[in-house]
């Protein structure tokens, strides 16, 4: 079975930066799209960025020019690299993976990230 593992989170201040990490158990490439998702308290979770088997990336108007997704699949890893943080940003951040033509999506345990003076 696929798992994932999220990792970077933390406590940081308005401006600055993060950077996540989200480790695969699987070749990054067997799947149709891997993403990152957010859900701040009540709130439901969505979309931050995603990207697809062929590379193809899908950001939000909100994150744009700041976040970045990427991923390394020697390493069977994707990168969420977050600057310029604001408040609104704080969320449980997870990694996703679109197993397409398969219904069922994945989702690891996520990963605190709070922006706070």
């Amino acid at each position: 079975q696929v798992h994932l593992v999220e990792s970077g989170g933390g406590l940081v201040q308005p401006g600055g930066s993060l950077n996540l990490s989200c480790s695969v158990s699987h070749n990054i490439f067997a799947f149709n799209a891997m993403g990152w998702y957010r859900q701040a308290p009540g709130k439901e979770r969505g979309l931050v960025a995603r990207i697809t088997r062929i590379g193809a990336i899908e950001c939000v108007d909100s994150v744009k020019g700041r976040f970045t997704i990427s991923r390394d699949a020697a390493k069977n890893k994707i990168y969420l690299q977050m600057t310029t943080l604001k408040p609104e940003d704080s969320a449980v951040y997870y990694c996703n993976v679109d197993r397409w033509p398969n219904p069922t999506p994945l989702w690891g345990q996520g990963t605190q990230v709070t922006v706070s003076s």
